[in-house]
């Protein structure tokens, strides 16, 4: 069993429009945009992220907005919901400010003893708010949030699966034990991780597969603290037949994907260097940053790529 992993670093998705899921992530959830950078793949598209001041692994979501993109279908092989950690007793507050901003699908319940906050993302991507405690991790007060509601980052994400066999086998390998049953979902959580130390996986044997779009997840990585660390993970997976990708530079960190049993990419990334390499942390996410091998492309690039505001 490993002991690399330390729970979630990002979570990234697919959306359909730049403005508006700025707009939702820095004004209505009140996150910091800790950078504004363009796509590895793709650079004529962004890739923005999203998290406390620092863009802390386990704080951080990150989006590609791929213009007018279709919205994805749901079903079994991808993260289904992405849940936030907020201080006890702030859902009649949040309920009240997502509803004043027109956010669909709220709803109120109670999940593993928790109290949550279910909602839509702009393209119906699925989240959730989770009151906890003892959450000691700083939140971010953008947009109006006040302290006393603030995210504190990620609580957990949950994976939708045909079958939680093999992909739970995948997460003890991780590190990960399982610690409750409710129903048709199994929670699992590592210790000592980043704060988001929570993966729930929920079995939907009849549903269809899913089909990626806005709205999508399309990967979900966990934190390792080094190179050294990712490396030793890497060999790991591979000894156990796993087809893992060479390490890839991501200038803000480096990551190694892997294709999961149940249908789900996942990631895993290193803490280092973190966001503040190209920009002081008093300023992150404000200028377009561009990966060296974009540098050439910036003046094209900043005629094309929707304006999405401070």
């Amino acid at each position: 069993m490993l002991d690399q992993i330390k729970g979630l670093h990002h979570v990234t998705s697919l959306a359909s429009g730049a403005r508006s899921n700025n707009a939702f992530f820095t004004d209505t959830l009140g996150l910091r945009r800790v950078k504004k950078t363009v796509n590895f793949d793709a650079p004529d598209v962004y890739h923005l992220y999203y998290g406390d001041e620092a863009g802390s692994p386990g704080s951080v979501m990150t989006y590609f907005p791929f213009p007018n993109a279709a919205r994805g279908k749901k079903g079994t092989g991808e993260v289904s919901t992405t849940a936030f950690s907020v201080p006890d007793g702030s859902l009649d507050a949040w309920a009240e400010r997502l509803s004043k901003r027109g956010v669909t699908g709220l709803g109120r319940g109670t999940r593993f003893g928790d109290s949550v906050l279910t909602f839509d993302g702009p393209d119906g991507d699925e989240f959730a708010l989770v009151e906890q405690k003892d959450d000691t991790r700083e939140g971010w007060t953008g947009g109006g949030v006040s302290d006393d509601m603030a995210i504190h980052g990620f609580h957990s994400a949950a994976m939708r699966l045909k079958d939680e066999g093999a992909t739970a086998e995948l997460l003890k390998f991780m590190g990960y034990k399982e610690v409750d049953r409710d129903g048709d979902v199994i929670r699992f959580a590592v210790e000592d991780g980043t704060g988001a130390n929570t993966i729930d996986i929920e079995t939907v044997p009849g549903a269809p597969m899913a089909g990626q779009g806005a709205g999508s997840v399309h990967h979900i990585a966990f934190a390792v603290e080094n190179r050294a660390r990712q490396l030793e993970v890497r060999e790991a997976l591979m000894d156990t037949g796993y087809q893992v990708t060479p390490v890839i530079d991501r200038d803000y960190f480096w990551a190694i994907y892997f294709r999961t049993p149940g249908g789900v990419l996942f990631e895993v990334a290193t803490n280092e260097p973190g966001f503040d390499r190209d920009e002081d942390t008093a300023h992150l996410g404000e200028a377009l940053k561009l990966p060296a091998q974009h540098a050439h492309l910036r003046g094209k690039l900043e005629r094309i790529l929707e304006p999405i505001g401070d």
